[in-house]
């Protein structure tokens, strides 16, 4: 049987992760979603490039975290295909799901952790399903470092899910995400949740590990101060379909009533009066 990496003939991708050129690290062509006779997605196409952080918006049941489950193989799409770091995506051959689930990290609302392990245990889970002869020191070494990566103190590795704030709670399922070194990060509403001032010191932290760790973001968001702050480009579901991307600037003009409602609106004109000031 051809593997999905062996059928993906992209000059421009390697199997380690590691996407060169100006090849899109998620391909996402015609792709249609129904839940019954409910169509969520008719049709989505996108491209996400290396290096960026990308925000992807929209109302209600437009279908954000629907669209990245189909990325990540948690969800099939009823038609279309999609691409992920060279790879077919929806390929269901084990080599294939291990490559872009060991090259993918995941923020999940609230930081998804298993609540009965501590933090430390919680961020060693993937390493040891992927690396399972490394030294239990060498796993707890490696846990501690993505906890500081992370923004958080070294005593929050022994505590539980439920000792934890619920900014903590995100951080420490973010240095989970981190934990096997992934060139793609994808967030479901990180700052949810969050008063202004944590909000504001975790787009700052995915800012900053972006640049850090040459990182690729796919950012799913309602807070448009995140939108102004972090995102090099903006995706709108809206219609089935995603019917722009772009610079968040660039979408501020677009004539969309939804669009024009978001961005333009009382706290889209806060948002950009906030960025500004900044400026």
């Amino acid at each position: 049987m051809t593997t999905g990496i062996a059928a993906a003939s992209n000059p421009d991708c390697t199997l380690d992760g590691v996407v060169i050129g100006d090849a899109p690290l998620i391909r996402v062509r015609g792709v249609v979603n129904r839940f019954g006779e409910q169509v969520v997605h008719d049709g989505v196409d996108l491209d996400v490039r290396r290096g960026e952080i990308i925000g992807i918006v929209g109302g209600s049941g437009t279908g954000k975290s629907v669209l990245m489950r189909s990325i990540l193989g948690l969800r099939r799409p009823n038609a279309g295909r999609i691409q992920v770091l060279g790879v077919d995506a929806m390929a269901e051959d084990a080599v294939t799901r291990r490559h872009i689930e060991r090259n993918t990290g995941v923020l999940f609302q609230d930081g998804a952790l298993f609540s009965s392990l501590t933090v430390g245990e919680n961020v060693q889970v993937p390493l040891k399903e992927y690396y399972p002869d490394l030294p239990d020191s060498l796993r707890y070494e490696l846990a501690l470092l993505k906890i500081k990566l992370a923004g958080l103190p070294a005593d929050a590795l022994d505590k539980l899910p439920s000792q934890l704030s619920g900014g903590m709670r995100k951080r420490a399922g973010l240095a989970r995400a981190l934990a096997l070194d992934p060139p793609l990060l994808f967030l479901d509403e990180p700052t949810a949740g969050l008063d202004p001032i944590g909000a504001a010191a975790f787009d700052d932290l995915i800012r900053t590990l972006q640049q850090a760790l040459g990182l690729t973001v796919f950012l799913i968001t309602h807070d448009l101060d995140t939108l102004y702050a972090i995102c090099d480009r903006v995706a709108v579901l809206a219609d089935r379909k995603v019917i722009a991307v772009a610079p968040v600037a660039e979408l501020e003009e677009l004539d969309h009533p939804w669009v024009q409602e978001y961005f333009n609106g009382p706290r889209g004109r806060a948002a950009r009066s906030v960025m500004e000031g900044r400026d």
